[in-house]
């Protein structure tokens, strides 16, 4: 579940609002947080972000299974992680019997970290609590401030993550209080031999999936090229602009590639997608006060021509994409591996 580069609006896509933002995490270093309580204010941090948003609106009703979308199976570890991403602060220490908000726990003093570029108010994000009073739970203006989780408490004018502690107040990367809502396209095909029949895997006997990955830029994982919901924008298209700027790189292609892009790209994402996933996701961003949450959805292309024939060429985030083979023992980002695992098990392939 992934802070992007600033930059002017893009309009090569028709239907399509060009957004700014694409989901990462930054490299640069910061300082040290200092401990503090949840009421109490946060400094800034000196770490470095890019831009983020989200949404206001659903995706369309894409096809799910019973039972695929609970959140529950999501682990709550990552959000965990001792060290902050993109920075040399370190959380409070949470063990797994006091993440829950219901366990009393006087001695719970979180390191407070915002992160610099957060705290300058660009468009992706909130101002700190007290410069405006957000209306958490609901839709705020253009920006939906709901959770996929259902009502999350509020105290003391800041939203407390719903999967419980994290060991960090604040928003850290996050640009807005509480849920930050994202998209995830997960664009599969099935591996195939030169005659174009489908690869086994020689354990399971099941056919073997590939999906495109990208390797970030920022932590050097490989993960889903999804990105930022902007307010107002529909999920289904953020999960058609991410893909093609993450993955084709289609800012930078020309006019006549772009229209071969666009097409193929629309073809292949008003296909049936297959909705994976909708809920918390555990990211080592996330924080007491602002976490991740997503859409995940697969679209697949099952003749292998559509997206299969296009070359596959980085954006701007991301150092490398390629298609990989759909298999348990290959790490990804977040919460994305359970995301791929899910997707196995409906389309019947190797996991």
């Amino acid at each position: 579940m992934l802070l992007r580069r600033f930059g002017p609006g893009r309009h090569w896509i028709g239907p399509i609002r060009l957004a700014l933002a694409l989901l990462g995490v930054p490299y640069a270093g910061g300082q040290a947080g200092t401990s503090c309580r949840l009421p109490s204010s946060c400094p800034r941090g000196q770490s470095f972000i890019g831009r983020q948003s989200v949404t206001d609106s659903v995706c369309k009703p894409y096809t799910t299974a019973a039972g695929r979308m609970s959140s529950s199976t999501a682990p709550h570890v990552k959000s965990r992680c001792p060290q902050y991403p993109g920075s040399q602060i370190k959380r409070f220490p949470v063990p797994d019997d006091r993440v829950s908000w219901s366990q009393e726990w006087p001695q719970y003093a979180p390191v407070c970290h915002t992160d610099a570029a957060v705290t300058k108010q660009p468009p992706w994000a909130d101002p700190e609590i007290g410069a405006f009073s957000p209306r958490f739970n609901a839709l705020d203006n253009a920006v939906d401030r709901t959770s996929f989780e259902g009502n999350y408490k509020v105290v003391q004018g800041k939203p407390l993550n719903p999967r419980g502690r994290t060991g960090l107040v604040g928003r850290g990367l996050l640009g807005r209080w509480g849920p930050n809502h994202a998209a995830d396209p997960i664009v599969t095909r099935w591996k195939v031999d030169a005659k174009g029949k489908k690869i086994c895997h020689p354990v399971s006997k099941r056919p073997v999936l590939q999906f495109v990955s990208i390797k970030r830029r920022d932590c050097g994982e490989w993960a889903i090229p999804g990105g930022m919901v902007d307010p107002g924008e529909l999920v289904s298209l953020t999960l058609q602009r991410e893909f093609s700027e993450e993955a084709l790189n289609s800012l930078s292609a020309s006019p006549s590639e772009r229209a071969n892009i666009h097409q193929r790209i629309t073809n292949l994402f008003n296909s049936p997608g297959f909705q994976i996933y909708k809920g918390y996701v555990d990211d080592p961003r996330n924080t007491d006060n602002a976490w991740m949450e997503t859409v995940a959805v697969n679209f697949h292309d099952e003749t292998g021509t559509s997206v299969s024939e296009l070359p596959l060429q980085a954006g701007d985030d991301a150092g490398q994409v390629h298609w990989v083979d759909v298999d348990s023992s290959f790490p990804l980002y977040a919460s994305h591996s359970h995301f791929l695992e899910m997707v196995a098990k409906e389309r019947h392939a190797n996991w």
